[in-house]
């Protein structure tokens, strides 16, 4: 069985789409529509990697992932930052919130597998 991602995104085909992709990796994956669903998912199935959309309704994605990086259970989960307004300083603000990497919308699912196998080096 491969290892646990974590999808989290509040367009039900964006995580269909990474969900996807990730089995196709080998991945079993979980999927949060909101962040608040998300911080209440991690504690269940302990993910090893959370992809985590910037703007969520309610708490956005980088608040999450700064929830994440505050408590020494979750903060060692890699987070990659995925987001459709890629804005100039974006990435800078999802690296200083605490995500390891930043991909934009719409995804370029090569550079998602390149990054999830960066990130997750042991999985094969």
């Amino acid at each position: 069985m491969g290892q646990m991602v974590l999808v989290v995104d509040d367009n039900a085909l964006n995580r269909e789409l990474l969900r996807l992709v990730l089995e196709q990796q080998g991945h079993v994956v979980s999927e949060a529509a909101s962040a608040e669903e998300a911080l209440a998912i991690v504690k269940e199935v302990h993910p090893v990697l959370i992809l985590m959309d910037c703007h969520l309704p309610g708490m956005d994605g980088l608040t999450a992932t700064r929830h994440l990086k505050g408590f020494e259970a979750t903060s060692g989960i890699p987070v990659v930052a995925v987001t459709a307004h890629a804005m100039p300083g974006d990435r800078e603000r999802a690296l200083e919130a605490g995500c390891n990497e930043y991909i934009s919308k719409p995804v370029d699912f090569s550079r998602l597998i390149n990054i999830v196998d960066k990130l997750l080096p042991e999985r094969r």
